[in-house]
């Protein structure tokens, strides 16, 4: 669950967001911004080659014009939106885009300095080498399909279905996915132990309604997919006439593998994926699917009972692999083996790659350059290693001490918040307070870095690099199976633009990368950085008691610690919030009108109303009754929900409008301001919104 969606690039990469100096504070704000200060961002000095810091409080980003009680989103962002259109190498662009950009920058500075040889240690060494071999497109284009051909070597010596088993266990083991999902996770009623996960998966779009869909844009996009299959397999060698039928076969097994699946909106409650069962009885409901031999090739410790969290899709699979001719599945592995190549060989491939993913599916208009694309593939191969480079130069040990204070304040606020609720028991109210206080904060980066030694990383080796990365990452994830649940490994690397929490670790969790301006500067105002980085912690803190992790208690178990009746009042305030989000609009275009999923985007916008509550009385809490001076025209109050507007200004292509409805649990920018101010009473004292006005709800959401 976390603050941002984790966008893509060309279709596979996840995304990851800057400030300046405004006025004089009065003297109670100075005191705190003293406090704080040393803390986030840079230093001051500007490094040549990397993009100033962005204004998290910008005057010019306001549209006077338009009054905020009718759309405040457009009010704080307007002006912004105008000035900033979405650059064609993006699908969107907006406030967390600008600092991840600008970090992307950093890195690549970091990362240049690292492939001088002979002057740097192990660590350094590594990421430089990946880098440059990322970045070596000679050596590349040289290789031609050399690095993927051994590896549809191995699918074309497949002879028997017990052939077909052990070669999808081989490929989980090196990170590249095939007809369901394997994983560890803590048990769902025992979170002190890591158990294996058996899961859904196995398509390539990214949702199965692109599979199931009858409409005319979904039939077209399954056009667009085949012919995309099918250049791919050109590409790897084969003829127009094979890869036209091999295409069509990818599609059909896919299409099975999708009405199989469980919908996202199904998948957010935890019920629907609780079904713990032994390895015999798995093998008793499917024999045709060998779980034993599948478990005994995976290199995964033993395993006696797993988490089948939709038990009906691998009787799916069982069927499946019983009617689908071998010949079938073997293209079916081809496919999702050069899918998983493509972005690290030729041009001809990476091209392709993005002509579909990128500028089909997302409307981007120009692939990124390749240093940014190298150093993303590089945070995600070794991003632990690449994270405490970033966290030396940027962040800093003395960060996470005094983020913590923030955290703290936020917390102090929820429980106070909690105290308040009138429809909620004292009995289920002393449950939430235990849970509150056993929140683990995880600030910046891991106490424990990453240990890489293992992984072999050749210069001018940029495919088998990527794979051993992977395939190291698949051994650390299986190794944790049968072990005691480690509640400090982190699931982001320390630049990352997001922060996230886990409803099985009860803990939330600030990577370095967030921790910058517009999200937080320690030369700023409280009002400024509450609206920022304080809502992102509310956030997160109230994804703990959103009608997911609700579900969750103190130690991270999926356990009932509500009374009846506490459940009943928080269900009805929660399809409230369902209710008034499904009424909103996220794209609008010549091919019709499409609301949002209310359902789908109710923990993320349960997240926004909350957060934006509880940082808000922090603020209170340190101003107290002190008076205090508008700044810039704006007073506190104003300035506290205009930072928080702000941050999620942005732009969006309609192609990537339609595909996060279907896709994404956050709503859209303009709905994540909108629809959480127009519940907020304190923003309508902040601004004189009077009823009947557009920001005042009739009806006001709240569940926390």
């Amino acid at each position: 669950m976390d603050i941002f969606a984790r966008q893509t690039i060309s279709g596979r990469q996840r995304l990851q967001l800057e400030f300046i100096i405004e006025a004089a504070m009065t003297r109670v704000l100075w005191f705190f911004a003293l406090l704080l200060s040393g803390v986030f961002g840079l230093a001051q000095t500007q490094t040549p080659g990397i993009p100033e810091e962005i204004p998290a409080f910008d005057l010019n980003a306001i549209d006077k014009n338009v009054d905020p009680c009718v759309d405040f989103y457009q009010y704080a962002c307007g002006a912004w939106i105008k000035n900033n259109p979405i650059p064609p190498d993006k699908s969107r662009w907006g406030r967390f885009n600008q600092l991840r950009e600008r970090n992307l920058y950093i890195l690549r500075d970091i990362l240049n300095q690292e492939q001088v040889s002979g002057m740097h240690g192990a660590l350094e060494t590594m990421v430089g080498n990946f880098y440059g071999s990322c970045m070596d497109e000679g050596a590349i284009e040289e290789k031609g399909t050399a690095p993927l051909m051994p590896e549809l070597d191995k699918i074309t010596a497949i002879r028997t279905k017990t052939d077909l088993i052990r070669q999808i266990a081989y490929m989980h083991r090196n990170g590249i996915p095939a007809l369901f999902s394997f994983y560890p996770q803590p048990d769902m009623h025992d979170s002190t132990q890591t158990i294996a996960f058996l899961d859904q998966g196995g398509i390539t779009l990214p949702d199965r309604d692109y599979y199931i869909k009858d409409d005319a844009k979904s039939s077209e996009t399954r056009q667009k997919y085949l012919d995309h299959v099918q250049k791919l397999f050109e590409l790897a060698g084969h003829k127009p006439d094979v890869s036209s039928a091999e295409a069509k076969a990818v599609l059909a097994i896919e299409t099975d593998l999708a009405r199989a699946s469980m919908d996202r909106t199904m998948r957010r409650d935890p019920k629907a994926r609780d079904h713990k069962m032994t390895v015999s009885d798995i093998a008793e409901a499917a024999p045709n699917f060998d779980l034993t031999l599948y478990l005994a090739e995976s290199g995964s410790p033993k395993v006696t009972s797993l988490n089948v969290s939709n038990p009906d899709f691998f009787k799916q699979v069982n069927q499946q692999l019983n009617s689908v001719p071998l010949e079938d599945w073997k293209v079916y592995l081809r496919w999702q083996t050069i899918n998983k190549y493509a972005p690290t060989l030729t041009h001809a491939f990476v091209d392709e790659d993005f002509r579909f993913n990128g500028n089909y599916m997302s409307g981007q208009q120009e692939i990124e350059p390749r240093w940014k694309r190298c150093v993303q593939a590089t945070d995600i191969s070794l991003g632990m290693a690449l994270g405490k480079l970033y966290v030396d130069r940027t962040f800093g040990a003395e960060g996470k001490e005094r983020t913590l204070k923030i955290v703290e304040a936020i917390e102090s606020a929820m429980r106070e918040d909690i105290g308040q609720l009138s429809w909620m028991s004292d009995t289920t109210k002393k449950r939430a307070y235990e849970k509150l206080d056993a929140i683990v904060n995880n600030i910046g980066y891991p106490d424990r870095w990453r240990d890489y030694s293992s992984v072999v990383i050749k210069p001018n080796d940029y495919a088998r690099n990527t794979q051993r990365a992977a395939a190291f990452e698949v051994r650390r994830q299986y190794n944790k199976i049968g072990l005691p649940t480690d509640r400090k490994d982190w699931s982001m690397t320390p630049p990352t633009v997001n922060a996230y929490y886990r409803p099985p670790m009860n803990d939330i969790n600030f990577p370095a990368g967030i921790l910058e301006p517009p999200f937080y500067s320690k030369l700023m105002d409280d009002p400024v950085n509450y609206g920022g980085i304080g809502v992102v912690i509310g956030h997160e803190l109230t994804h703990g008691f959103d009608d997911q992790g609700r579900k969750y208690d103190a130690e991270g178990n999926f356990r009932d610690w509500w009374t009846p009746e506490d459940a009943k009042e928080f269900e009805q305030r929660a399809d409230c919030t369902a209710k008034e989000y499904s009424n909103f609009v996220s794209v609008k275009d010549e091919k019709g009108e499409v609301k949002l999923n209310g359902r789908l985007t109710l923990g993320e916008n349960t997240a926004d109303n909350g957060g934006l509550k509880l940082a808000y009385m922090a603020l209170l809490h340190i101003i107290d009754n002190t008076p205090v001076k508008a700044i810039d025209g704006y007073t506190p109050a104003q300035r506290f929900f205009l930072a928080y507007g702000q941050i999620w200004c942005q732009n969006v292509t309609d192609q990537e409008a339609r595909k996060l409805v279907l896709t994404d649990p956050h709503s859209p920018g303009r709905w994540r301001v909108n629809g959480a101010v127009e519940n907020s009473a304190a923003f309508q004292h902040a601004f004189g919104c009077k009823a009947g006005q557009p920001m005042v709800a009739e009806n006001a959401c709240r569940v926390w």
